[in-house]
């Protein structure tokens, strides 16, 4: 029969007192209070047909050691597992980035859910005791869940098939963390709109909430279906679902869990719901910091190159150059998200790139990179920030107001609008001498002032 925490109250024990585990460790628990099992009553959306019948049943039940559930539905649950090292944890800094990444308004709009799978009791205890004390105030305001699966509910985990030729430790590895995912998913669904599948040792980009939510508007308002959006091009990070179709993913996982690693099946899931092609968008908003592996500590140094931890809000625009650019390394690479970079030869006193402003914007912060490995970097130049669009041979701005200089091939100022508090419709980057070394813009990032612009 089907069994869950969110259909089956868990046993429950108040954060501010002894944690559940530490009652399972002296051999004795205590009942959920009934008061507590209507806010436990399962959110999910009854668009999933495997729900509306109660079919491919999946029997787990869940313990539920910090945190008090939302009575209301969220925007965003975030699911990561978490499982002991042999060289430290990530959990506790990766829950800080997501939390400190956040406003107020975003936090209040996303809840975490935390599942220790992992079996080692004095572990298990000390995480919950630690998490219990950083996150006091998110677990009170239901913005963080941590919840426990007995290993009774976990099917075989050993002698499985030993497909692409994997080591039998790696398969059983691999395995259980399909299961972990599984569980994982089954008990996120309907706790929020949209879920985001994590892994336990990332740290996030500033404001990630709100950036997915405009793609997700973006998304919809395509009309196209989707059933998996990626906001990191890594493994199992970053893969962001509709809450009505986690629970086919939850038994998809499940069913197929001995069968290949969980960032392979993904794909075939995506397929399976009808889309064909990835829907990556850039930059990414979420890196890889871990250095060991959790599977048996081995290093590991994968990075997401597409990263940016910086908010990207630069708007709409059209950016123009009058240095020789070198093959397609073009002027608008530096302004746009991602990798791309501008790579122009030897720049002379006078030239410039510019960027013109689709709409006039208030700029409150700018950030320009050049230069790539110590190379390439501009030795003298200048930010200008313009008025009044004027089209010649090239779009550009009748009047030019100088911000300050490049230092060692970097600028970088904020609260530029207490200086220049009047909307812009230009930014450009003049060369003021010239260098026989040619010229990598890598990144041009500004912040605007949103309020400031709406009343000027």
């Amino acid at each position: 029969m089907f069994q869950s925490a969110l259909l089956s109250p868990p046993d429950v024990v108040p954060r501010n007192k002894q944690t559940l585990v530490d009652c399972v460790f002296q051999g004795w628990t205590r009942s959920a209070p009934k008061q507590l099992s209507w806010q436990l009553e399962r959110l999910v959306s009854k668009e999933s047909w495997a729900e509306q019948g109660d079919y491919l049943h999946l029997n787990v039940t869940y313990q539920l050691l910090a945190g008090t559930p939302s009575t209301r539905q969220k925007f965003l649950t975030i699911g990561m597992s978490s499982v002991k090292r042999k060289k430290g944890s990530y959990l506790v800094p990766t829950l800080q980035s997501l939390f400190s990444q956040s406003s107020r308004e975003e936090r209040s709009s996303m809840v975490v859910v935390v599942l220790i799978a992992d079996f080692d009791v004095r572990w298990i205890t000390s995480t919950v005791r630690e998490i219990n004390s950083t996150f006091a105030s998110e677990l009170d305001l239901g913005q963080l869940l941590v919840i426990h699966v007995s290993q009774k509910w976990y099917p075989p985990l050993t002698g499985l098939k030993r497909n692409y030729n994997d080591a039998p430790d790696r398969v059983s590895f691999r395995s259980k963390q399909n299961v972990d995912y599984s569980f994982l998913i089954h008990y996120s669904a309907g706790l929020g709109q949209y879920y985001l599948q994590l892994e336990d040792d990332v740290f996030s980009a500033q404001n990630f909430l709100t950036t997915i939510r405009k793609h997700i508007e973006e998304q919809n308002a395509k009309k196209d279906r989707w059933a998996m959006l990626e906001f990191s091009a890594l493994g199992y990070i970053g893969k962001l679902y509709k809450s009505a179709d986690l629970p086919l993913l939850a038994r998809f996982l499940f069913l197929f869990y001995q069968e290949m690693p969980c960032d392979w099946l993904m794909s075939h899931f995506r397929q399976l719901m009808t889309q064909r092609e990835t829907i990556l968008f850039k930059p990414s908003l979420f890196q890889h910091m871990g250095t060991f592996s959790s599977f048996q500590g081995t290093f590991n140094k994968l990075k997401d190159k597409n990263f940016e931890e910086g908010l990207y809000t630069n708007p709409s625009a059209e950016v123009y150059s009058n240095m020789s650019t070198y093959q397609k390394y073009f002027p608008k690479l530096a302004w746009d998200p991602g990798e791309g970079f501008f790579w122009g030869r030897s720049p002379g006193r006078g030239d410039y790139l510019t960027v013109v402003f689709l709409e006039p914007v208030v700029v409150a912060g700018i950030l320009v990179e050049t230069g790539s490995g110590g190379k390439d970097l501009l030795d003298s130049g200048q930010v200008e920030l313009g008025q009044d669009v004027f089209t010649a041979a090239m779009k550009s701005c009748k009047t030019f107001q100088s911000l300050g200089a490049f230092m060692n091939g970097k600028f970088e100022m904020r609260e530029v609008d207490k200086r220049h508090g009047s909307a812009s419709s230009c930014l450009r980057i003049s060369v003021t001498a010239g260098q026989k070394d040619w010229l990598i813009i890598r990144k041009i990032r500004i912040t605007t002032n949103v309020k400031e612009q709406k009343n000027s």
